[in-house]
């Protein structure tokens, strides 16, 4: 039962899209009403995550994790902008997503997806890592901190589905 860490194909964008989609109705059903989860299907997700990567993917890493040949979770990763939030400093890389499969909770995948993105920034020559997460999603905020990530003071509004959220900037040095 070994998690493997590779980047991400083509052909993994509608299963990201989906299982963004099932993480985020999973890890937010507390935080936003069910109607505002249920407004962006798995299939939209995977959409948003096809023309994204189009786009993106000479600039960030998409790192999908796997269990036995199923996705089980992945996260997303490149440069910070600096005018988003000036006050992050110079030289500085962006964790934009790590999600998981709701049935992986607690099993490993989370740790080793972020030992991984940690490692990356760090190769991509940033000495400082940045990710936004939500307020309420103590879960979330739990797990950062563990993992050497501290809020910076920073805070920002954003939206998921039709709903506005409040989110807190977290950061830490790379080693």
């Amino acid at each position: 039962m070994m998690i493997t860490l590779r980047p991400a194909a083509a052909e993994d964008l509608p299963v990201i899209g989906a299982l963004h989609q099932s993480s985020r109705a999973s890890a937010y059903r507390h935080i936003i009403p069910a109607d505002a989860l249920a407004s962006v299907s798995a299939e939209m997700m995977g959409h948003y995550w096809t023309e994204r990567w189009s786009y993106e993917r000479d600039t960030h890493l998409l790192t999908v994790a796997e269990r036995n040949g199923r996705l089980a979770g992945f996260t997303y990763l490149g440069p910070h902008d600096p005018e988003e939030s000036p006050s992050a400093g110079p030289n500085v890389g962006e964790l934009y997503a790590i999600h998981l499969d709701p049935a992986e909770q607690g099993r490993g995948v989370g740790r080793a997806l972020m030992v991984d993105a940690l490692a990356k920034l760090h190769a991509r020559g940033w000495t400082r890592a940045v990710l936004w997460v939500l307020t309420d999603n103590h879960h979330a905020r739990e797990f950062y901190l563990r993992g050497g990530w501290r809020p910076d003071g920073a805070e920002r509004e954003g939206d998921i589905g039709t709903v506005l959220t409040r989110q807190l900037r977290y950061a830490r040095d790379l080693p």
